[in-house]
């Protein structure tokens, strides 16, 4: 009888070498990642393209569908940008009424989250209440604003006129200064709720016993915000000024709502839109645009060249 054959068992396979399992992810993540960039590039990147090269085209709308890409490139556009008065006059007004904004804004916003910071009864409520400025539809409110504020049936001048002493209606929309000074209120109505969100969820960040310690040392209220909450909330300010100069100084549905550009509110992005509309001229259009992005990328990088880095050093 012959001895039973010894079974041998069978090798275990050899693991994947690791550049494979590498270029495998790397596959798996590009799938990932390709449906969005094919949007982006779609959405941003080819328009951003397209506008570029027609701020050096003399183009009309009628033009447009027929001109080729390169065809016949010059400065012309930005030289008339440049060397017109108007566009000097409407990038003063979007300064002014940015930083105007932006600061009114983000110092409403912090009185109210400083107002709502300790709890009480229906706290939520309010909170919530404040957040309708924000969320409500822009062109429901800019008719509210315009109807209230009219000169001959708006609530504002019935009151000032029965009340208030006026001699006789102020036209808040369509006379200079008023105009400006009102869609700069408007702005910082709407856009409070923003920065307000921001500093309240900051605040419930700020460790209770650096104010109760400063409390005991006997601080007062004033001095406990100044050199105890206000440092914590720096790092805030700044990204909310930011984040707030760059919105409002390409905001145009607001003020076209509310004046058209007229009454010495004619602020760039409103400017562009009567280039485009008015005078259908697209290359002159496009490279407004094009200035008005070189100034907003020079501000950004004065931002983070002396405000970031500098934050990070500190740190």
């Amino acid at each position: 009888m012959s001895a039973p054959t010894a079974v041998r068992p069978t090798p275990a396979a050899p693991p994947p070498p690791r550049q494979g399992i590498a270029r495998r992810n790397s596959r798996d993540g590009l799938a990932m990642v390709l449906p969005t960039v094919v949007i982006v590039v779609a959405v941003v990147v080819v328009p951003v393209l397209w506008n570029v090269v027609l701020a050096f085209q003399d183009l009309t709308l009628l033009e447009v569908r027929d001109a080729g890409i390169f065809e016949s490139l010059s400065l012309a556009n930005f030289t008339e940008v440049l060397t017109g008065s108007g566009f000097w006059q409407a990038l003063l007004n979007t300064v002014v009424y940015s930083v105007l904004s932006t600061a009114g804004s983000i110092a409403l916003g912090l009185l109210a989250a400083l107002a709502l910071r300790r709890p009480f009864p229906g706290r939520g409520a309010v909170r919530a209440l404040l957040l309708l400025p924000y969320v409500a539809p822009v062109v429901a409110v800019a008719f509210t604003w315009k109807t209230m504020l009219n000169p001959q049936f708006g609530v504002l001048n019935a009151w000032g006129t029965s009340y208030l002493g006026w001699d006789e209606p102020v036209d808040f929309l369509g006379r200079a200064p008023y105009a400006m000074a009102t869609v700069i209120a408007f702005e910082i109505w709407r856009y409070f709720p923003f920065a307000f969100m921001f500093i309240t969820a900051r605040l419930l960040a700020v460790p209770k016993e650096i104010e109760e310690a400063a409390t005991v040392d006997g601080t007062t209220l004033l001095q406990r915000f100044r050199y105890v909450v206000l440092p914590q909330l720096l790092p805030v300010v700044a990204l909310l000024s930011v984040l707030r100069l760059i919105m409002t100084f390409n905001k145009f549905d607001d003020v076209y709502l509310l004046t058209g550009g007229g009454a010495g509110t004619e602020i760039s992005a409103v400017r562009v839109y009567d280039t485009l509309t008015g005078r259908f001229d697209v290359g002159g259009a496009a490279a407004q645009a094009l200035v008005l992005s070189a100034f907003l990328a020079v501000a950004l990088f004065c931002y983070v060249r002396f405000f970031v880095r500098k934050g990070g050093e500190e740190s």
